[in-house]
């Protein structure tokens, strides 16, 4: 397939044109320097605007058309979930600066060794170990590949989790989902490409976690919640299709006058893809978000009829990933659901905390497995399920656990991806990667490579310079591939 340097481009007008050459080609060069009018390098086809898939070009044949990133917000302990450790079982209670080195931790409260409260027992063909957590899940490890070496460059949620989705820890950067999005476009033009699913808990840092940067604007994530009405105003509120018709004319020429003024003209160009999108979506969504026609041995597969309601919102989200998906969506992350107690981040009653977290999400998780393999999409679907960070295997106090940046579990299955792995290895506590460490930059580059895209190639030229969303890092985990 053909290389590609991903960049904006579209056609400009005479008085564009005009405004610009009257200062010769000096003012030429001097605008694009501004980015006011992006160069594209290596498109398919001249002038025309990327807007339907025809028109992006992948590096190589994809595995993946879709991914589903399950966000365990607040950071899941790697050793209560799929790194046990029994040192911690013969040396509970012990004080861990005279086993190891303790780093500074967040909040500097570092109490004793910590055992799990949770036995672990094996499960599969593959033999993986699995805790009481998510006896669900563990029914899949078979279909996942399991990597027990993710580190962090931060200690505390909002970088940590800027970090995780956008590859740099400060605000402000293109989000994963708009980097997809961007590189490879949308399978269906009534739906955006970047859906995030609102469970209840908007990770620490915001809506900035899934926003566009500096790419265009249209591909920023459309925010969804899974029930009767998952967004504001996606019922017409005019009385007639011909009035909101003549309104959206009305918009689109005023916002079309500008675009020549070349007053920021992507932030214009967004906005008229977006109201055309939003008019789209009043009719695409209501269906997307009807269960009606979904069997009661489906919802059952996805414990929407759970006694547990986080359960059963959890796996309306879960479900309506797959509907997603199922119609082209590229990328659908779902946030978690607010239980009663903190999200994952236990620094206090791990106990109560982790299981709460954990009942709500390991049905709908090991339904939506299942389920897409049922249906034919789990080859061509890659399913991310990760936090920021993992936790200490110490105490906070006397029954939480604080930040672990240096080590934490994270998995991936489906599409691409080898079943029933276990990649990298921590040490004795869990404490500390020992082998085959895995970056934030190594998971980015794997799930562009698996969508068919090379993470060094796509690139959007800002501030000066290239730049990428695994900047000038990133490796693919390769032992996950299949």
């Amino acid at each position: 397939m053909t290389k590609r340097n991903h960049s904006t481009h579209r056609p400009i007008s005479r008085r564009e044109m005009l405004s610009l050459c009257k200062g010769g080609f000096g003012s030429l060069a001097f605008a694009s320097l501004f980015g006011s009018i992006p160069i594209s390098c290596g498109k398919k086809t001249e002038p025309n605007i990327l807007t339907k898939v025809s028109d992006y070009i992948p590096h190589y044949a994809p595995k993946a058309k879709n991914v589903i990133f399950l966000y365990m917000d607040g950071g899941v302990s790697q050793v209560d979930s799929f790194d046990p450790k029994p040192r911690l079982d013969k040396e509970n209670g012990e004080d861990p600066n005279k086993k190891f080195k303790v780093d500074d931790t967040q909040f500097g409260n570092v109490g004793k060794i910590l055992k799990s409260p949770w036995k672990f027992k094996n499960y599969g063909e593959s033999g993986t170990p699995v805790s009481e957590l998510f006896p669900h899940i563990a029914t899949c490890v078979d279909d996942i590949a399991l990597v027990r070496s993710m580190v962090s460059d931060f200690p505390e949620h909002t970088n940590a989790n800027y970090f995780l989705h956008t590859g740099i820890g400060i605000q402000g950067r293109p989000s994963m989902g708009a980097w997809v999005t961007y590189g490879l476009g949308s399978e269906n033009n009534n739906l955006p490409g970047y859906v995030v699913l609102d469970g209840g808990l908007i990770p620490p840092g915001g809506v900035d976690n899934f926003n566009s940067g500096f790419l265009p604007a249209s591909h920023q994530a459309s925010i969804l919640r899974a029930g009767k009405v998952p967004l504001a105003n996606i019922n017409p509120l005019e009385e007639t299709p011909d009035l909101q018709n003549q309104k959206l004319d009305f918009i689109k020429q005023m916002d079309t006058s500008l675009v020549g003024k070349l007053k920021n003209p992507d932030a214009v160009e967004s906005a008229i893809s977006n109201y055309e999108l939003a008019y789209k979506m009043q009719s695409s969504v209501p269906e997307l978000t009807d269960f009606a026609g979904e069997t009661k041995a489906t919802k059952d597969l996805y414990g929407m009829n759970s006694d547990d309601p986080h359960t059963q919102s959890y796996g309306a989200q879960c479900l309506l990933a797959r509907r997603l998906v199922e119609r082209g969506v590229r990328f659908v992350e779902l946030t978690c659901p607010q239980v009663k107690a903190d999200r994952w981040d236990q620094h206090n009653d791990l106990k109560d905390g982790h299981e709460r977290n954990a009942h709500a999400v390991d049905q709908p998780i090991a339904g939506l497995l299942k389920d897409l393999k049922s249906r034919g999409l789990f080859e061509e679907t890659l399913v991310v399920w990760t936090g920021e960070f993992g936790r200490t295997p110490f105490a906070q106090g006397t029954n939480g656990r604080d930040h672990n940046p240096s080590a934490g579990s994270m998995w991936m299955a489906g599409a691409g991806i080898k079943g029933g792995v276990i990649y990298g290895k921590t040490d004795d506590y869990g404490y500390r990667v020992v082998e085959n460490k895995v970056t934030v930059h190594d998971i980015h580059a794997t799930m562009l490579h698996l969508l068919g895209v090379d993470h060094e190639q796509l690139r959007f030229h800002f501030g000066g310079r290239d730049i990428r969303l695994t900047d000038v890092h990133g490796n693919l985990i390769k032992g996950i591939l299949s």
